[in-house]
């Protein structure tokens, strides 16, 4: 036998207008159940109470807990409205009784679901259900891409490490013990080169927690270098590249635009020179070493390690393709490569002709970048005091709303123009930083043999975008390296 829970409801002016007791939906629900030999498990009364909501009843509360119980496998009401009026409750209440196997039947709609009609009246309820979830969704949605556009970051239990936000408060803040570790995060990357791993394990080793109190990883300082919220800026929809976007935070930077930009740069041309194992200072050519044979990279092969008879082994390259495509260039030992190298750019006659060339050309590039950007600014400054002028005559009743807004936003439309032009140019047109760069690579050929493994890390990342190579030699501990080509980077 069906257990069976009967709810009733009546508010005291629908008994005044209707003269429908508690009592009278009880004797026909009673009846109701004789007839379809169910057992009446108990009956649930809200009386006096408004349909409006589900919090407020105490009787349709307790059902509930009983129906989630399994003490309750079927619920009947005398009409729809005494369960609720409330379309988004009656939704939720129909899921209920679905998910704990229990039945639902209105004695005045004919509603049964062990019928074929209560059970199309249960779809037709899943499919209003599924509307207004969906519509829920979609408002979510408009309401998050609309905080992010007001300069409102999503993040609430994941906020970036650097800035806090307590419950209820908007606008998230600096926390100046975290911003100092995210300054010196980017500073190592960008001056210092210092990779992801060796970053990750410099803040695990002084016991730096993440912002989840978990150690660093290489991906988390990754993350943390691509993170545009410090620059402030907030971002929308990471994992859809098709909705993604950013823009002005309402929040405090804690870096410099030019400081994030540079690290951007270094991470795309790095991105070709991903080393499963990351390299260490002293193998400084890992990444740009090219095989003259079959065109693939070398990768690097040993580290410097003690051998059986206590001599030192030091660093080799191996082309990648020699075990799979069974390419047969020879590897080539780290010393071998830094003779080869050596030797290259000091046999270059017109090494430091073409990078004065190089140089004089950039100079004069910036330098136009330069008069071109007083030019726009001065021209910025005109449509402002345009801008001034026409409000000044709406003011003063020369001309009237309609001219005002027509010509206020053609100037805007100009001003939008010109600053869009400012800012591709604005990456460009750091002279100093430029000519300080191409002197490095003017005094490379005197210069080299003196720098640091680091520093010589630093200029192949740099500066240089492949070495191609072959090693003449067939003998595996000896090496005749003769490099075909330095392909300097064009950026």
């Amino acid at each position: 036998m069906l257990e069976t829970g009967i709810y009733v409801r009546v508010s005291t002016e629908e008994q005044a207008q209707e003269g429908f007791s508690i009592r009278a939906q009880e004797q026909k629900l009673k009846d109701f159940i004789r007839i379809k030999d169910w057992s009446l498990y108990k009956i649930y009364a809200d009386e006096g109470i408004s349909g409006k909501n589900i919090t407020e009843r105490p009787a349709i509360n307790e059902l509930i807990a009983d129906v989630e119980k399994g003490k309750v496998k079927n619920v009947l009401v005398f009409k729809i409205d005494r369960l609720t009026r409330n379309t988004a409750d009656l939704i939720s209440l129909v899921d209920l009784f679905n998910k704990h196997n229990c039945s639902f039947n209105s004695l005045t709609e004919s509603i049964d679901t062990l019928s074929a009609t209560g059970r199309m009246f249960i779809k037709i309820i899943g499919i209003f259900a599924e509307f207004e979830r969906e519509n829920i969704v979609e408002r979510v949605k408009v309401a998050c891409e609309r905080k992010v556009k007001e300069g409102y970051t999503l993040a609430s239990h994941s906020i970036s490490y650097g800035y806090d936000r307590e419950p209820g408060q908007k606008v998230q803040t600096i926390n100046e013990q975290e911003a100092l570790i995210i300054k010196e995060i980017f500073e190592a990357f960008v001056n210092n080169h210092v990779s992801y791993y060796d970053i990750a394990k410099r803040l695990n080793d002084r016991n730096i927690p993440s912002k989840t109190n978990s150690i660093w990883y290489a991906k988390s300082v990754r993350n943390t270098l691509t993170n545009c919220t410090y620059i402030g800026k907030v971002r929308y929809s990471m994992r859809d590249k098709k909705k993604y976007f950013e823009t002005e935070g309402i929040h405090e930077p804690i870096i410099s635009e030019e400081l994030y930009n540079e690290a951007q740069a270094l991470i795309k041309k790095k991105f070709s020179k991903i080393h499963k194992k990351h390299p260490k200072e002293e193998n400084y050519f890992a990444g740009a070493l090219i095989c003259g044979v079959c065109g693939a990279k070398f990768n690097v092969h040993s580290a410097y390690t003690i051998s059986y008879n206590g001599q030192q082994v030091p660093t080799s390259y191996r082309c990648s393709n020699r075990i799979k495509r069974k390419c047969n260039a020879c590897q080539v030992q780290h010393h071998n490569m830094e003779k080869a190298f050596s030797d290259y750019i000091t046999n270059i006659e017109d090494f430091n002709t073409l990078n004065e060339v190089k140089i004089q050309e950039r100079k004069e590039v910036n330098h136009q970048n330069l008069e071109l950007q007083k030019d726009l600014k001065k021209q910025l400054d005109k449509l402002e005091r345009k801008k001034k002028e026409i409000q000044n005559k709406y003011i003063q009743d020369n001309i009237d709303f309609d001219s005002y807004t027509e010509i206020k936003n053609i100037i805007e439309k100009e001003k939008k123009q010109v600053e869009s032009t400012i800012g591709s140019i604005g990456n460009s047109v750091d002279e100093e930083t430029t000519i300080k760069k191409e002197n490095i690579i003017k005094n490379l050929k005197d210069n080299w043999d003196l720098l640091s493994n680091m520093q010589k890390r630093q200029f192949i990342v740099n500066f240089i975008d492949h070495i191609e190579i072959v090693n003449e030699m067939e003998h595996r501990t000896k090496g005749n390296i003769k490099i075909l080509n330095v392909e300097f980077s064009k950026e």
